[in-house]
């Protein structure tokens, strides 16, 4: 694999990828797997790749963390041409991108997916107890032992489980730490003595209403409060106690809570290069057109994963259905052909309820439910130990030796009708 040098000059290449996350490989190994030929770069400066999906089951004591991590080098295509290092900014208008080591990349296509940011400097003292003082988080790779460690050891106090306000890269693992939390302790029979609090930013339980009946009822079993509209602004380790933004009838107020441990997630938000570039929505996220995702300004820009603006979940299932739909979509783009690939919103939550039983919700925009097998199969309103099945034993083999090199199973584009869109054939400058 070629690794430029800093002296080596600017360089063009026919499709740039920012990001090496699920999303960057995967489009790039379909861009591959459709034609061989092109000069791809991927920039990215992490080390190791990461299973991230399977963190929240490290946590719940069922993965070992290592098994979710693999060398970066390892699982970018060997066609593609690497650069270690990070974007500062895009030039959207000179189809350039501008790199940290102050080389600069031409493209023809660019592809914008570098995941998105956890803000733990948004919540006050976090990022100082974070690893200690029973503060942990599903959310980092080094925390997930840790979480299993204290759901471990804790026989009686106080467990509160926090969700930031939306959007976030897999809305439901809040929930999936919580209860594969009270299943150990109900097991080892101190669930009665532990007092679990879902401290939610939100107003719902769960954003699609037909998987939330199954969820209430574990909310029951387990005694769980379930508490709305409670921000986590606020974090004092060594005195175990946590603030929260509550909004109440006369509107927002603080609270302090004392806690034995504490599962935190932080704020999330795309990456700064993204809006100083001028590729953002209001929101600060990617903008898309949420059907091509095609930028909806730069046609030369397409995007997929957790930085995108699009309404559908963040999720690493999104980005299995988006990586073929950029890549056949991309490549029509450059042929000056229509664009006819569609992407329908499809995330997948898979719920892990208790160990062995899983709430498998699949949905695409809108609310939609899109379950990939009939309900005789699998009943993903219902909590099933075939999708525990699926979650812990399939999908990290199909993970690493499907979705990372190109094999797109169960992942066919829907098709759009064939028109020329405005801008669908123009310049890579995208002017």
């Amino acid at each position: 694999m070629s690794h430029p040098t800093p002296e080596s000059p600017s360089r063009r290449h026919d499709v740039v990828v920012i990001g090496g996350g699920a999303a960057g490989i995967a489009v790039t190994a379909s861009l591959l797997k459709r034609r061989g030929d092109l000069d791809i770069a991927i920039v990215e400066p992490a080390e190791m790749h990461s299973y991230q999906p399977g963190w929240t089951l490290v946590g719940g004591g069922v993965f070992s963390a290592d098994i979710t991590r693999r060398p970066m080098d390892d699982v970018i295509p060997s066609k593609a041409t690497r650069y270690a290092t990070r974007v500062e900014r895009v030039d959207p208008e000179a189809a350039e991108v501008a790199l940290a080591d102050g080389r600069r990349l031409g493209y023809a296509r660019l592809v914008v997916a570098p995941g998105l940011v956890l803000d733990w400097g948004a919540i006050d003292g976090l990022e100082e107890t974070l690893g200690e003082n029973g503060v942990t988080s599903n959310y980092r790779f080094d925390l997930a032992p840790y979480t299993w460690s204290l759901v471990k050891s804790l026989e009686r106090g106080r467990a509160l489980f926090t969700q930031p306000p939306m959007p976030i890269k897999c809305a439901g693992a809040p929930q999936k730490a919580m209860y594969l939390s009270c299943d150990h302790w109900r097991r080892q029979g101190r669930l009665d003595d532990i007092e679990v609090r879902f401290c939610n930013a939100g107003g719902v339980l769960f954003g699609v209403p037909d998987y939330v009946p199954a969820l209430e009822r574990y909310i029951d079993a387990y005694g769980i409060e379930a508490a709305y509209g409670e921000r986590l602004v606020a974090v004092d380790g060594p005195s175990r106690t946590a603030r929260f933004a509550v909004v109440g009838e006369d509107g927002e107020h603080e609270e302090e809570r004392g806690f034995d441990m504490l599962h935190a997630v932080p704020p999330q938000r795309a990456p700064g290069f993204v809006a100083e570039s001028g590729l953002a929505n209001g929101g600060g996220w990617l903008d898309l057109d949420a059907e091509t995702l095609q930028h909806v300004r730069y046609p030369a820009v397409f995007g997929l994963g957790d930085v995108s603006g699009t309404g559908n979940a963040k999720t690493a299932a999104a980005v299995r259905k988006q990586a073929p739909v950029v890549a056949e979509n991309l490549l029509a783009s450059l042929d000056e052909t229509p664009l006819t690939a569609a992407y329908t919103g499809y995330g997948s939550c898979p719920l892990t309820v208790e160990r062995g039983r899983i709430v498998l919700a699949e949905f695409g925009y809108g609310g939609t439910l899109q379950p990939t097998f009939p309900r005789w199969v699998n009943d993903g309103t219902q909590a099933t130990r075939r999708a525990w099945w699926l979650k812990a034993k399939q999908l990290p083999w199909l993970y690493w030796n499907l979705m990372l090199k190109g094999h797109e199973w169960l992942a066919t584009p829907a098709r759009r009708a064939p028109r020329v869109e405005s801008g669908d054939a123009r310049s890579a400058s995208g002017r």
